[in-house]
């Protein structure tokens, strides 16, 4: 009936594709972490840049004011 299923008597066959699976996955959550990680100092760089960017901006504003 269901003969494309294919299931071994001896069960050390599955220690190939269960080591690769948990390789694989480890792999996986090692990549999330690091590109996390990244992600979280790309942002911390680009509020620190934004906020000076904006503290230039007001301290501009307050020149021309004052010089007007």
């Amino acid at each position: 009936m269901m003969e494309f299923l294919y299931f071994p008597e001896d069960k050390t066959e599955y220690i190939p594709s269960v080591t690769m699976l948990i390789i694989f996955m480890a792999a996986a959550i090692i990549a999330t972490i690091l590109i996390r990680k990244h992600s979280a100092k790309e942002l911390t760089k680009f509020e620190q840049e934004h906020q000076n960017h904006n503290v230039d901006e007001n301290t501009k504003k307050n020149d021309s004011q004052e010089n007007q």
